[in-house]
């Protein structure tokens, strides 16, 4: 696996110098969550904390907090980390938990908090976690696993008493954001998606999923007819593979599962979508497709860093500026 590249330097500026370590008594305790499953009191601020979500170890490395224990998502990654985070985990190694959390394995790490928030437990599993430790889950509004990236971390800058630090990556990643956007003002009012093709059958992830968000937060409205789709208890939608209309859109980025793009250059009817005709398409590799699919405070910048000159050759409509990563993955007109 390859490593990953630099930030812009401005942002790393930025990061070093807002990420700097504050008093331990900088924020108020206790603090008080509101949550699918009712309201969970963090008294102070924890010294062993369990995260449970399938990212959250992303942005608890990144404000400084080294968990002791951490979910594995997807991927074959070094310590449980992919190489966004790998810096920020340095050499610290802790407990990868796989599949089905084991309720024992919890316990007998003796955790002060578990942070919970896009784990996807249900009321069952949190009332159990709740009598090992305080129990932070996603809010109502976002269902299991469509906390928006910002909402993520600043909840868990909040929860291990590193508010200030999630704040100022936090605004980093939105001032990157909004650079973006001023740079490329044809993106605005432009349509975009984030689609897949998994074991032959296509479909499109919808806004709340942070692959969809991320389109959105650059510019990107979603096409209507995968907007009507949404729902804050799910975040992907099945399409036929005879009826790819919904996926016309000013940008298609198709998030790769693998690093071999042939199964989707040979799906039938991709070729007679206006994107494919125009060049509008990105082939999103497995690494960058992790980064967006992580949205968290170290891979987001990442995953901006290497979708720009995607976006802008994609979304000018003209195959005379091919898209690099459709080129390579034999995905252009």
């Amino acid at each position: 696996m390859s490593a990953c590249p630099p930030l812009m330097p401005f942002l790393r500026l930025l990061m070093l110098l807002t990420l700097a370590p504050i008093a331990a008594d900088a924020q108020p305790f206790p603090q008080t969550f509101t949550h699918m499953y009712g309201e969970t009191v963090v008294a102070a601020p924890p010294e062993r904390v369990v995260s449970l979500g399938y990212i959250g170890h992303d942005n608890l490395l990144a404000i400084g907090v080294v968990p002791v224990a951490i979910r594995h998502w997807f991927g074959d990654t070094l310590h449980g980390v992919w190489p966004w985070a790998e810096a920020d985990l340095g050499e610290a190694r802790p407990m990868v938990l796989r599949g089905e959390v084991s309720m024992e394995a919890v316990a007998a790490l003796q955790p002060d908090l578990i942070l919970a928030v896009g784990s996807g437990i249900n009321a069952e599993e949190y009332a159990v976690l709740s009598q090992i430790a305080p129990t932070v889950a996603s809010e109502a509004a976002y269902g299991g696993y469509n906390t928006p990236w910002d909402v993520h971390a600043l909840t868990l800058g909040r929860a291990t008493g590193r508010l200030a630090e999630a704040e100022a990556a936090v605004a980093a990643i939105r001032a990157r954001m909004a650079a973006m956007r001023a740079a490329h003002p044809g993106w605005q009012g432009q349509t975009g998606v984030a689609a897949y093709l998994w074991a032959g059958e296509p479909g499109a992830f919808l806004p709340g999923d942070t692959r969809a968000n991320l389109l959105i937060d650059l510019g990107f409205a979603p096409p209507p007819p995968i907007a009507a789709l949404a729902s804050p208890d799910r975040f992907f939608a099945p399409l036929s593979p005879e009826d790819l209309a919904p996926l016309e859109a000013g940008v298609l980025v198709w998030m790769g599962d693998s690093g071999d793009a042939s199964a989707l250059a040979a799906l039938p009817l991709r070729r007679t979508l206006r994107a494919h005709a125009e060049g509008r398409e990105i082939w999103a590799d497995p690494l960058l497709a992790a980064a967006m699919s992580h949205a968290s405070l170290s891979s987001l910048p990442y995953a901006l860093d290497r979708l720009e000159p995607e976006l802008a050759a994609a979304a000018d409509g003209d195959t005379a500026t091919p898209v690099p990563s459709a080129v390579a993955a034999g995905l252009a007109p």
